[in-house]
């Protein structure tokens, strides 16, 4: 029997997936010497392989043989949404390119959002039926508008910032303004990373034969990672090949030294999904984490602890993410919003830390703490709104998994 669902222990699950969301680009800032596809891949193996096994294999009962047993049309599915979630990252370029970072994050955070959250209770037909219709149900949907919201304003307080840069920035930040082009590409992106949300709902099957195998609650979810972090892996390893072609920097994994004519990796170029952007963006855009150029020499012991620790807590937001999800009851589909708002949350705390918005005017800084006050009160609303709602019956429990065979 299945312990009784704590949808505020969810929450803070769901925050900590969050933090690690948002932190994990940190530690790639201080790689050097090497391109974005170099680091990124090596990152990506931890991120997709190494660390979904290593975890699957020491909390799930027997991961091999819940894999095998899966049926093959449930794989092949799940691996799917994990190629498509990858694939929202090869319009994102695009996407700041014609709309500019804050416009153009907000509007594929928030088809991210809206898509990954709603689309699987409709697809199953539960939206009209089992959540609308209660008050539980109606106080989970608030929390996502309210989610919605609170991304809205991040944008602003970006577009704020951007006015008030120099019009040298500007014209970087902003290469090709076209915003019809824009909202197309960010729709696409948006949409595309939302995949990843469809591949968690649709690896009901594999859950259930974890918990055959004795898997407890909590860890359940990890055999379905192994199998969407392949489909991504995919993704993002053919591209970062390609890149690797073009620019002639594939000798980098083993070189200690550079090599002069490689060429620079572009802006849109970089394979990177919604839910990756709000981290990186702090990061990037972080005062005092760049070292000095040290001539030559690539410090490749330090580039792969780097690259790994990046990877594994990128790794650890869905890690959390699949616990936060065991606890949120009837209403697991709102897991996506609380995963998408704590990635703004902690994100804009780390920009806050890093110095992101020193010198913006007072509005854009107010702006700021209201995005944060937004989504922390979002993801409380979501929580008692799934606290509302009774425990599933076994059979309830039990109906979803069985229904995607």
């Amino acid at each position: 029997m299945n312990p009784t669902p704590n949808p505020f222990l969810g929450v803070v699950f769901h925050w900590l997936g969050g933090l690690a969301s948002g932190s994990f680009y940190v530690p790639y800032r201080f790689v050097r010497k090497w391109s974005w596809e170099t680091y990124w891949l090596v990152g990506g193996v931890f991120s997709w392989i190494i660390a979904p096994w290593a975890l699957g294999l020491a909390l799930s009962k027997d991961l091999p043989a819940i894999i095998s047993e899966t049926p093959a049309g449930t794989l092949g599915l799940v691996y799917l949404f994990g190629v498509l979630w990858g694939l929202g990252g090869l319009t994102f370029g695009l996407t700041m390119r014609y709309l500019g970072m804050s416009l153009g994050m907000a509007v594929a955070l928030g088809y991210t959002a809206a898509f990954g959250t709603l689309v699987p209770p409709i697809v199953k037909g539960e939206l009209m039926t089992k959540i609308v219709p209660t008050l539980s149900g109606q106080v989970v949907l608030f929390g996502v508008l309210v989610c919605l919201a609170g991304i809205a304003v991040a944008g602003l307080a970006g577009m704020s910032k951007e006015r008030e840069m120099s019009e040298e920035a500007k014209r970087a930040s902003i290469q090709e303004f076209d915003f019809k082009k824009g909202i197309l590409v960010a729709t696409f992106s948006g949409v595309m990373s939302a995949c990843f949300a469809f591949g968690l709902d649709a690896s009901g099957p594999i859950k259930e034969l974890a918990a055959k195998h004795g898997t407890t609650e909590l860890w359940r979810g990890l055999p379905s990672l192994v199998v969407i972090l392949a489909g991504g892996f995919t993704t993002n390893f053919l591209w970062c090949a390609f890149l690797h072609w073009k620019n002639g920097s594939a000798y980098q994994y083993l070189s200690p030294t550079t090599r002069p004519g490689v060429l620079p990796t572009e802006r849109e170029d970089v394979l990177e999904t919604a839910t990756d952007a709000p981290g990186e963006e702090a990061a990037r855009q972080a005062v005092g984490l760049d070292a000095a150029d040290g001539g030559d020499r690539v410090p490749l012991l330090a580039n792969y602890f780097f690259s790994a620790l990046a990877g594994v807590t990128w790794y650890f937001q869905f890690f959390f993410y699949q616990m936060g999800e065991s606890q949120m009851g009837r209403f697991g589909f709102s897991s996506w919003t609380l995963h998408m708002a704590s990635i703004m949350i902690f994100s804009t705390l780390w920009g806050i830390f890093l110095k992101e918005w020193t010198g913006t005017s007072a509005r854009t800084k107010w702006l700021v703490a209201l995005t944060l006050a937004v989504l922390i009160a979002s993801t409380v609303i979501i929580g008692y709104g799934n606290s509302l709602a009774p425990a599933a019956t076994p059979a309830e429990a039990v109906a979803p998994a069985d229904a995607q065979r």
